[in-house]
C-alpha cells in the first residue's frame, strides 16, 4: 500500500513564509475557513490566542499551507515552532527549473528575499543552494 504525504516546515512565521514560498513556486496559499475557526472558538474547542489575523482574514496562528495549481504534488505545511532554526537542514527542497532558467530564477528568488549560500556541481548537474527568509536551505537546479 502506497501512502500520500505532505511536507512540513518548521518556522517562526508560518503565514509570511507560506506567502513567500507560494510566490517563489507559483503555488497558492491554501485558504482557511474563517467561519469554522470562529465556530471552534465560540464552542470552546479553540481559544482566541490560537488565532491570528493575516492579510485581513482570521486564521489559525500555528500554521499555513500551500498547494500546487497542478494536481498530484504534495502539500507544503508551514508550522509555527518556538525555537529558532539551528544548524543545517537534514532535508531540503530541490526546486527544479532547468539549466536554461537557473540564473534567472536565482536572481528572482534573491529579489524576493532568499539568500544565495553556495554553488556546486557534480558531473553535468549544477545547483545553487539558497536559504529562504527564515534560513531554511533549498536548492535551485
Amino acid at each position: 500500500m502506497a501512502f500520500d504525504f505532505q511536507i512540513a516546515i518548521d518556522c517562526s512565521s508560518p503565514h509570511e513564509l507560506a506567502d513567500w514560498w507560494a510566490e517563489a513556486l507559483g503555488w497558492e496559499v491554501e485558504p482557511q475557513d474563517e467561519a469554522f475557526i470562529r465556530r471552534m472558538v465560540e464552542a470552546g474547542h479553540a481559544t482566541e490566542d490560537q488565532t491570528a489575523h493575516h492579510r485581513g482574514a482570521l486564521v489559525w496562528r500555528a500554521g499555513a499551507a500551500i498547494t500546487s495549481p497542478e494536481p498530484g504534488r504534495p502539500r507544503v505545511l508551514f508550522q509555527e515552532v518556538p525555537e529558532p532554526k539551528a544548524g543545517k537542514n537534514r532535508m531540503h527542497l530541490d526546486v527544479r527549473v532547468g539549466p536554461e532558467r537557473q540564473v534567472a530564477e536565482v536572481t528572482r528568488l534573491v529579489g524576493l528575499g532568499a539568500t544565495e549560500l553556495w554553488r556546486a556541481s557534480q558531473g553535468p548537474h549544477a545547483w545553487v543552494t539558497m536559504a529562504d527568509p527564515e534560513g531554511n536551505e533549498f536548492c535551485v537546479a
